[in-house]
């Protein structure tokens, strides 16, 4: 598939006409515009107030699974949301039942991780695979990998798993016509052209130029409208690329929303299974799904894909390389799929983590392009705060107020918390109306350090004790 995102959009601002004060609380972005419920309208069939508390409540969803999956650990069974809009998390213990709140918990035999791991053995045995098997995938909802099969072939599909020493009971089986295909349209749309006249989209900008998938050119190839060249690509096994842009093609942190505007990217946190996510595709313009799978893989007829995304939003052939967001939140580029935008479908993305940490990207977001090369470390930073926090308290620095930024650019924190604690850094910014997530540091250390990309505006950083007590310091760099 090529999808279309317009890398030369104009940055969309965000503006207040007053100063946030001191201690305004924060509270949830709005980043349900107009082109995102709409679509999400259309595709679900919901309203219009249905729609905006959908999307609410995937946000909220996806913090509380994040929160759990970092408290459990090794026992945490997955997350996911069912049709009603309510989340459910695995615990692979009675005893971790009492853990889970802000959601229900269930008891599952196998966590998250064993599931992967299962998953992975399929993934090494790929070459065994028929071709009446289309792929697999994690199915947290029913705590197994499920193999897709076509009808008559039941039985190779089972020999497929035996082969791989896989357990009989951690395995379900899915019959299927699906014929997933790499959606590549050699003529495309308003999207990027590759070498003579091969069309891609772009999914995400990232420091330098932007993200997109593998099937789309293989490293070295040139691109025009951007131009640029094709600075990594891997396709079968994964379908992910990154092209870097040639000067005077600037990337921006947003996405053709095809209603004659944009959608501003925030991020990139994971939306959990069961998740509403929309894409942007040059063919078929904007459409909207849930997450079926996360770790999903695809056979292709050039080889298998592992760790994908499988949604129930619809694309067509020359929808291939676009980008798939949970509200502001970039979730993966367009690989492939089956079905279309009349009849309905499964679509697959590769995340968008894979891609940066693989190559070492940042993505661009909120339209600020600022310095494509920000500074790291805390040894340099332009201001210190220092403090003590208990487990469970925060505070918001500097000084339990904000600052201000005047032009775009790199704001960088850095925080040294207590050994053996775990201490969080967020940085906030308003948005005109409350303070909004726009960066994070979460990972289970007591240092953290945060980087981002940003526009003009009031910004502060929230510390937060999640477990440990002791004195901190914040290290604060801003344009």
């Amino acid at each position: 598939m090529k999808t279309l995102v317009r890398p030369l959009a104009a940055a969309l601002i965000v503006a207040g006409a007053l100063a946030p004060a001191a201690n305004a609380a924060p509270a949830a972005p709005a980043d349900q515009d107009t082109a995102i419920l709409a679509a999400v309208q259309r595709d679900l069939g919901v309203n219009a107030e249905q729609a905006r508390d959908r999307l609410a409540a995937d946000r909220r969803s996806g913090e509380t699974a994040d929160r759990l999956r970092k408290k459990l650990d090794h026992r945490y069974g997955g997350a996911w949301i069912d049709r009603s809009g309510a989340l459910t998390v695995g615990v692979t213990r009675q005893a971790d039942v009492g853990l889970v709140s802000g959601a229900a918990a269930e008891v599952v035999a196998r966590s998250e991780g064993d599931l992967d791991a299962v998953k992975a053995r399929l993934d090494a045995n790929v070459r065994s695979a028929p071709k009446s098997v289309p792929g697999w995938y994690v199915d947290l909802p029913t705590n197994t990998v499920v193999v897709k099969s076509h009808p008559a072939t039941l039985a190779a599909a089972r020999a497929f798993v035996a082969s791989a020493g896989v357990g009989a009971d951690a395995v379900r089986y899915a019959v299927t016509d699906e014929a997933p295909r790499p959606l590549i349209d050699v003529v495309g749309g308003n999207a990027y052209t590759i070498g003579s006249g091969t069309r891609c989209s772009v999914g995400f900008s990232v420091n330098g130029g932007f993200i997109t998938a593998g099937h789309c050119g293989t490293t070295g190839a040139s691109t025009s409208n951007p131009s640029g060249s094709f600075r990594g690509s891997s396709f079968p096994g994964n379908d992910y690329a990154w092209v870097q842009v040639a000067a005077g093609n600037t990337p921006r942190g947003l996405v053709n929303n095809y209603s004659g505007g944009t959608v501003s990217v925030a991020g990139s946190q994971e939306a959990a299974v069961g998740a509403t996510v929309c894409r942007s595709g040059s063919t078929t313009g904007w459409h909207c799904g849930t997450i079926q799978a996360r770790n999903s893989s695809v056979t292709y007829p050039q080889g298998t894909v592992t760790g994908l995304i499988q949604t129930t939003v619809c694309a067509e052939p020359g929808d291939s390389g676009g980008s798939l967001l949970a509200g502001t939140q970039a979730q993966g580029v367009t690989s492939g799929g089956s079905g279309n935008c009349s009849s309905g479908g499964t679509t697959y993305f590769q995340p968008v983590g894979e891609i940066l940490q693989t190559y070492g990207l940042t993505l661009v977001t909120n339209g600020g392009g600022g310095d494509p090369n920000p500074p790291t470390g805390c040894q340099n930073s332009r201001t210190r705060h220092s403090g003590s926090l208990s487990a469970g308290g925060q505070v918001y620095q500097p000084n339990n107020s904000y600052y201000q930024s005047t032009v775009s650019g790199a704001h960088v924190g850095c925080l040294v918390g207590p050994t053996g604690a775990d201490f969080d850094l967020y940085l906030e910014k308003w948005n005109g109306a409350s303070w909004t997530v726009v960066a994070k540091g979460d990972t289970p250390a007591a240092s953290e350090t945060v980087n981002y990309n940003g526009t003009a505006g009031y910004y502060r950083y929230r510390v937060h004790a999640y477990s440990g007590s002791g004195a901190y310091t914040l290290g604060i760099t801003n344009p």
